[in-house]
């Protein structure tokens, strides 16, 4: 996955700043012994970015993604298994149905080692997604399940744009612009959600908490960007 610019040949004055998707190749990279190798799969024709990937012992699990050739959000979902082999790595993927079209979406453990409460991101370039989604990895494959999600309060439903992420298990933030309240344009209002299991085996139910803290001094933030909390981006290049 991922992104870069266009190739120096097909760069111009108008377009010299366009992004377009990486090649759909498949990196292993190895630690121990400082090397990598790139594999292309059949299943993968198309670049993709701000997608998921949740992984469980050999498989890797993919889901949703942008695709800049087309500008859509495909609702995919794929499987990677990779088998260390004596001699060389045997890839393989799968193509399964049911998969979400999202992007930028944060994926929270809660529970066992491997489920999660997908929430955040977007379903459209203008529609934010609303819903939650409980996704599983086991022994069998994957499984994923609608949850209902948390009521969110007027300022998290009216804002067009958010951004967050993963915390420590079961809980996440969620952060968005201030809007049209009278305040300056750089002020973000941060949200932190919790999730728990009600009982020993039962299906996860959300909470979501509504205290807000105000960001100043941050840019404005992109899909791609890193948010930096309390400090100015800029003085990240004169840290170690």
């Amino acid at each position: 996955g991922g992104r870069s610019y266009m190739p120096g040949s097909e760069r111009t004055t108008e377009n010299w700043n366009c992004m377009v998707d990486c090649p759909p190749q498949i990196y292993l990279i190895e630690l121990e012994f400082g090397c990598s190798s790139a594999h292309t799969l059949p299943e993968l024709t198309d670049g993709q970015s701000f997608h998921l990937a949740l992984a469980r012992e050999d498989c890797v699990y993919f889901l949703g993604g942008h695709i800049a050739s087309t500008d859509c959000r495909p609702p995919r979902l794929f499987r990677l298994r990779v088998e260390l082999l004596l001699g060389s790595p045997l890839l393989s993927c799968e193509i399964l149905n049911d998969g979400l079209s999202i992007t930028s979406a944060i994926a929270t453990p809660i529970g066992s080692s491997h489920e999660y409460i997908i929430l955040g991101g977007y379903q459209s370039d203008s529609q934010k997604r609303m819903l939650c989604t409980y996704v599983a990895l086991d022994d069998v494959g994957i499984r994923i399940e609608p949850r209902e999600p948390p009521e969110w309060n007027s300022e998290i439903s009216q804002s067009r744009t958010w951004f967050g992420g993963a915390l420590e298990k079961g809980s996440a933030l969620i952060v968005i612009p201030s809007g049209t309240n009278p305040t300056p344009t750089d002020v973000y209002y941060v949200y932190q959600l919790g999730f728990q299991q009600e009982g020993d085996g039962e299906d996860p139910t959300q909470t979501c908490s509504q205290e807000s803290t105000d960001f100043e001094d941050s840019a404005p933030l992109e899909d791609s960007e890193e948010l930096y909390f309390g400090r100015d981006p800029n003085e990240m290049e004169y840290s170690s």
